[in-house]
């Protein structure tokens, strides 16, 4: 039996435009009824964790929320901005039924969402998520309680320290970031406190971007979408390695000290590589999305390690790191999974283990961090209206000639945004002239099938 789509929920959590639905106080409220009546289920006194980043609307939404619960008789503890990998910590240690962050992560301002975390700190299920909507679309009276019932909220004013004091405990014993200069871009979001203050108390001379955020101007410019400024102040001051977090610094963008911009993908090797050496390595594999780079496998390949590919999101990579028993995954964009330490992803975190190769190394980050020779890789968008293109046998005849032509010199990732009427199209082989003409002439076939302009 196959469950049933979601409507609300996507890959990670509810998303839209704020103070419209489905991101509006509303659907803020029914879905804190909803969710409230889920988890609020035994005899105990149910508790529920609320954070957010810096958006303006997350002033709305959160009370919202909160009065949805508080309804259902659970009980509110509200830790202000704070990173999505805090929420999922602080759910679990302090043994609440639910944990919520209120992010659009890399969007702008305009955005916002809702992501949801069982009682383990872990993202809900596909069936959890269905459950919540189905109720959602229903009456919630029944999911109210008496007035004598009703939760009550409170706000927790150490969060940020247990969270600050949990990223230093990820760093090894002994080791120091004394000497070192780091820039660190906090996006102006849910990381402004945290992330310089751990550097700092590890001991790092730190240049702080991004920290005095102001409700709109979150993630414009900065961050690990727009990591350009960041290099150009780390080539400034000099400084060691930049660290660009986004919205609610769950994903990571470094550049060395040349300002040479290093994605997930050399992050991931780096990591896998010293953990390896190391024996911390669970799993024999690593586990990413289809959409990293090749030169990654086989980096992982000539080390005796696997590379176990998912469709993109970093749900899915934390779906399979636990079938398989993996203690790290990630994705080409920045999210680093790192089980040891967490249950989703964190950039601060992730850029510590790479902080601490550099410091055991004693070399710059420009050489560190240069694990493999990334392949050619291009992705072209194409827009369409009506039944997907992909489905057309002309269409599709044209990429499996295109598969058998590029052989084990490279491959053809050709996949529907789950987001937006958008077919993806990407290849990567060793020749940049053959990735181009691949992605043109697969691109342009797609165009012609969907009847939509260039």
């Amino acid at each position: 039996m196959t469950t049933p789509a979601r409507r609300l929920f996507g890959t990670d959590g509810i998303r839209g435009t704020a103070n419209k639905a489905p991101m509006d106080a509303a659907t803020a409220l029914r879905l804190g009824q909803a969710a409230g009546r889920t988890f609020n289920r035994g005899t105990h006194r149910h508790r529920v964790v609320i954070g957010k980043d810096t958006r303006l609307s997350g002033y709305m939404l959160e009370p919202a929320l909160t009065a949805g619960f508080i309804g259902t008789g659970m009980d509110v503890v509200l830790v202000g901005p704070l990173p999505t990998p805090a929420i999922a910590m602080l759910t679990r240690s302090l043994r609440a039924d639910l944990g919520v962050m209120i992010s659009a992560s890399h969007n702008p301002y305009e955005d916002n969402g809702i992501k949801l975390f069982g009682p383990d700190g872990l993202k809900l299920s596909d069936a959890q998520e269905v459950e919540i909507e189905t109720l959602m679309a229903g009456d919630l009276t029944q999911a109210l309680v008496a007035p004598a019932r009703l939760g009550r909220a409170s706000r927790m004013e150490d969060a940020p320290g247990r969270y600050i004091e949990a990223a230093k405990q990820s760093f090894p014993r002994g080791l120091t970031l004394e000497r070192l200069r780091i820039v660190v871009d906090c996006a102006h979001g849910a990381a402004y406190k945290v992330a310089p203050t751990v550097l700092w108390e590890l001991g790092a001379e730190v240049v702080p971007v991004g920290v005095s955020p102001d409700g709109f101007n979150i993630n414009d410019g900065v961050g690990s979408t727009a990591p350009g400024r960041l290099a150009e102040i780390v080539r400034e001051r000099r400084a060691d390695l930049g660290i660009a977090l986004d919205g609610d610094a769950d994903r990571l963008v470094l550049v060395d000290e040349k300002g040479a911009i290093i994605d997930g993908d050399q992050i991931l090797a780096l990591i896998a590589g010293s953990w390896h050496a190391q024996e911390r390595l669970r799993g024999g594999n690593v586990v990413a999305t289809v959409m990293s780079n090749m030169g990654l496998e086989r980096y992982l390949r000539e080390r005796g390690l696997g590379l176990l590919r998912t469709p993109v999101g970093d749900r899915y990579v934390g779906e399979r790191m636990r079938e398989l028993g993996c203690n790290l995954g990630g994705e080409q964009s920045g999210h680093m999974i790192m089980t040891d330490f967490g249950t989703t992803g964190d950039g601060l975190i992730a850029a510590l283990q790479v902080l601490a190769v550099l410091v055991e190394e004693g070399r710059p980050a420009s050489e560190v961090c240069r694990r493999f020779r990334p392949l050619p890789q291009r992705l072209v968008n194409v827009r369409y209206s009506g039944a997907s293109p992909l489905k057309d046998p002309a269409v599709q005849r044209e990429i499996a000639a295109h598969e058998e032509r590029l052989g084990e010199r490279g491959r053809v990732l050709i996949r529907a945004s789950g987001t937006e009427p958008v077919i993806r199209v990407m290849a990567e082989a060793e020749e940049e002239a053959l990735v181009n003409e691949t992605v043109e002439t697969l691109a342009e076939a797609i165009r012609l099938r969907a009847k939509v302009p260039a």
